[in-house]
């Protein structure tokens, strides 16, 4: 038989709205009765009934966890870091799929059927209008992974994403890279142009550093391979600035399977550190984001708004300690990037015979050059 809440307030010798009481966040009753009402509850086996109480209290503890990532195995950490916060502050996670939600309003109408009290929108794909829909039906909302801004139109928790940029700039032109590129995911992702702007603010104070660019049809290792495919079928970069690790991890199999090879050469660069970046045979060259502090700031900022729906939106940029390009972020380094690449010219000998170039008979190369190590 199902204990009920009368059967917890005769054994532990207390009134039932005692019960109901001790059960309730804030509301008025001592420690010990607290105390006593659990442990009645735990030698019963009773559980409160949450939709019973939300009637009361007119909050489910439901926050929406919604995303469109979750293709991209980054997300394994990033699900599991949320539903364990949200679980450890008392909170119920739904997570939400958004993959091919188009919608806002569809998704706004969505998660107020199941009467959330807050909403975590998980993505830096999703359009913007998607964490305004929540924000502008009054449901406290947080846009983690969000574009970030001085002044931002809802509550913003990330990293600068032109700042990555820069930094991955930096360190190729350290390591002696000249042709660099940069191969975002989709180009309508407010993180894609904004890690594209700082890669490429960085070059162009470099008189004798070059700049391309181009844009995968979607965070994933399919689409990242696709693309390179397609860039290796013209003289490729010396570097890439992949705009994450799971495009990078793509672009390396297009690469090795047309019979190159990372470093010697291309160079890698990706983002996120995702833990494998780091397996042996990959060992990428990667930016490290600092997604538990992300994700921690996130579930502490939604466990505010929802005692403070109105609070004034804020960005909360992630920090780490600082290091040689700032705080926020960790060159992680693998070997898919060189540590120092020499000032010589490129080495041509793996490529396919349709991108060869004019045989050098008649332009010599230097001997030093021809028969130097492969990077």
């Amino acid at each position: 038989m199902v204990a009920t809440l009368k059967d917890v307030a005769l054994r532990a010798g207390v009134s039932t709205s005692a019960v109901s009481r001790a059960f309730t966040d804030g509301a008025s009753v001592s420690a010990k009765m607290r105390r006593k009402v659990e442990k009645a509850a735990g030698e019963l086996g009773y559980s409160p009934n949450f939709l019973a109480r939300s009637l009361t209290t007119r909050q489910t503890k439901l926050i929406g966890l919604v995303s469109n990532n979750f293709h991209n195995p980054i997300f394994l950490e990033v699900f599991d870091l949320f539903t364990r916060g949200l679980q450890d502050r008392g909170l119920r996670p739904l997570l939400v799929n958004l993959s091919d939600e188009t919608d806002p309003e569809h998704s706004v109408r969505m998660l107020q059927q199941y009467s959330v009290d807050g909403v975590i929108v998980a993505s830096s794909t999703l359009p913007p209008a998607f964490a305004k829909g929540f924000r502008d039906k009054g449901i406290p909302v947080v846009n983690t992974f969000g574009r970030y801004a001085s002044s931002p139109d809802v509550h913003v928790v990330g990293i600068d994403n032109a700042v990555a940029g820069s930094v991955a700039a930096k360190t190729m032109i350290a390591r002696g890279y000249k042709r660099l590129s940069f191969l975002g995911g989709p180009e309508s992702a407010t993180s894609t142009m904004d890690r594209l702007s700082g890669f490429a603010g960085e070059i162009a104070k470099h008189a004798d550093v070059t700049c391309t660019h181009s844009f995968a049809a979607a965070y994933t290792f399919q689409a990242g391979r696709a693309e390179m495919l397609r860039l290796l079928q013209s003289a490729p970069a010396e570097a890439y600035f992949c705009g994450d690790d799971v495009l990078s991890i793509g672009a390396l199999s297009a690469i090795k399977d047309n019979g190159l090879t990372v470093p010697g050469d291309i160079g890698i660069i990706g983002l996120n550190d995702m833990e494998m970046a780091s397996w042996e045979n990959i060992n990428l060259t990667t930016i490290r984001q600092p997604i538990r502090e992300i994700v921690d700031s996130s579930v502490e900022l939604m466990v505010a708004m929802l005692d403070q729906p109105d609070r004034y939106p804020e960005a909360h940029a992630a920090s780490l300690n600082a290091g040689p390009y700032g705080p926020a972020f960790r060159l992680i380094s693998g070997t898919s990037a060189v540590a120092h690449r020499p000032m010589r010219r490129p080495t041509w000998r793996n490529l396919p015979p349709h991108r060869q170039p004019p045989s050098t008979a008649n332009h010599p190369v230097p001997a030093a050059d021809r028969h130097a190590p492969r990077r």
